[in-house]
Formats: structure tokens, sequence, C-alpha cells
């Protein structure tokens, strides 16, 4: 097999998996529901914590679920068009929602997503991911330490299940998921980072 028929498949995974990543889920359905444009709603994320701050919690479950399912769809497309490139697919996927190009690369942070991508690469590790990330959302109620642990906790978590194929694709998708946090991480040094549910005059200095 020459080079150029080598790339081909990686290429189209790559393409395949951006351009579902990049669909804005969170602005197309506050959008089509009159809820208005979401970048200028509470922190202007397009992800389904700012989605909540419009006060249709369905409209953010419906955000939540379609981030993930499109990270999970870029991987499983993939893999079953071309063996082999659910990884990439998953990279790009990530990437899309975090910088899509529609937007001027101003993205979400990417903890849904990640958690899709997480469940079709390798179940048991979507599923720890899910467990960290939801347990620690009811008991500390600060969005961003929950998606920033269930981030970290999915390249632990290949490496428990001898997924060391994973571990560097999923660690570096964390760092990326903790550099969107970076001022969540300062507020939470300050002490100033809003619980869901309380402080609501915050919201607008959250990014959840």
């Amino acid at each position: 097999m020459t080079t150029e028929i080598v790339w081909i498949p990686p290429t189209l995974a790559l393409v395949l998996g951006y351009l579902l990543g990049s669909i804005p889920f969170g602005v197309l359905l506050t959008q089509w529901a009159g809820a208005g444009d979401l970048r200028s709603i509470g922190s202007g994320n397009i992800g389904a914590t700012n989605v909540l701050r419009t006060g249709r919690k369905g409209l953010a479950a419906a955000t939540l679920l379609l981030d993930m399912g499109k990270g999970a769809a870029a991987v499983l497309i993939a893999e079953a068009l071309w063996p082999g490139t659910g990884p990439v697919a998953a990279a790009a996927a990530f990437f899309g929602h975090c910088y899509p190009v529609w937007l001027r690369f101003e993205g979400g942070k990417g903890v849904a997503t990640l958690m899709g991508i997480a469940l079709a690469l390798h179940w048991p590790v979507g599923l720890v991911y899910a467990v960290v990330w939801l347990g620690l959302l009811a008991a500390v109620r600060v969005s961003s330490v929950a998606g920033m642990a269930a981030a970290v906790s999915a390249p632990v978590a290949a490496a428990f299940f001898d997924r060391f194929d994973l571990v560097l694709l999923l660690l570096g998708l964390a760092l990326v998921v903790l550099w969107k946090h970076r001022a969540n991480i300062e507020r939470l040094f300050a002490g100033t980072e809003p619980r869901i549910g309380r402080d609501k005059d915050a919201v607008t200095r959250t990014d959840g």
C-alpha cells in the first residue's frame, strides 16, 4: 500500500471527527427554542452548564446528550468505515468541540464530548468517567471540579484497564480540559467559584 493510500483513512477520520465535533448543539438548540444566543448568556460558553442558565433544563439535558453523542459517533463511525482510526476521530471531535471553526474557534470545554469519546473507545473507561463526574457533581456541586476530575480519571482508568494504547490520547485531552478551565481554577483558589444552584449572581463569572 502506497504512502498516499495509507494516509487517506486517518485523514478522512480527522475531517469526519472535526466536523461532527464542531456542531455547536448548545448554540443551535437555544436559538431554535427562542432562548437567545447562548454566547451572550451567562459565561458565553456553549456547553450544557451554560444552557442550564437559560432556565431550560430540557435544553441543557439535550445539549449534554448531543455533545456526548457527537464524540461517540465520531469514534464509532470512523471505526466502522476505516478500522483503527477511532482515536484519530476522537481527538478531532474533541478539538472540533473546543475550537469550532464556525464560532471563530471559541467553543466549549470538552467535558461532555470527552465522556462520549471515552465510552466509544472503551466503555469501562467511560463508565469510570461518568461515575466520577456525576458523583462529584452531586457531592460538591461545582461543575468545573467535577468536569476536571472526570477528565483526569480517563487516562488513569485506561491504564487500570490495561488500555495503554489510549492513555496518551486521553491524557492529552484531559490536559486540554484543564487548560480550558484555567479561569475556573483561579476562582477555585480564590474561593469564588460558584456552586450549581447557588451564587446566582456570579454565573457570569464562571464557565462551568
